[in-house]
């Protein structure tokens, strides 16, 4: 399976970002996703993860009410819509199949300037 996440970019705190994760080698629809996410010099983050009937999301505290996790199995890809930015969003963003984040894509990269 692989994954490819994009979509990210530079964004001024307080604006809108949506990143995607393109699967390819896998059906999607089997299998619960997660976005997560790092930034420089820390460990790596979960973000936010949807079931695999795509009825059931689940959010970090901190972009709980902000970030919202989507999925469109036909399309194989897995969204992530990013409100209300802040500074401590920045890092790179993965997607991945894995509770602990492993097998994931190369990551997209979000800057949020203030």
């Amino acid at each position: 399976v692989q994954l490819v996440e994009s979509g990210g970019g530079l964004v001024q705190a307080g604006g809108s970002l949506s990143l995607s994760c393109a699967i390819s080698g896998r059906t999607l629809s089997n299998y619960a996703m997660g976005w997560f996410r790092q930034a420089p010099g820390k460990d790596l983050e979960w973000v936010a993860k949807i079931n695999a009937r795509g009825d059931v999301t689940t959010y970090a505290d901190s972009v709980k009410g902000r970030f919202t996790v989507t999925r469109d199995d036909a399309e194989k890809t897995l969204y992530l819509q990013m409100n209300s930015m802040k500074i401590e969003d920045m890092g790179m963003y993965y997607c991945s199949m894995f509770r602990d984040g492993r097998g994931r894509g190369p990551g997209t990269q979000v800057i949020v300037s203030s």
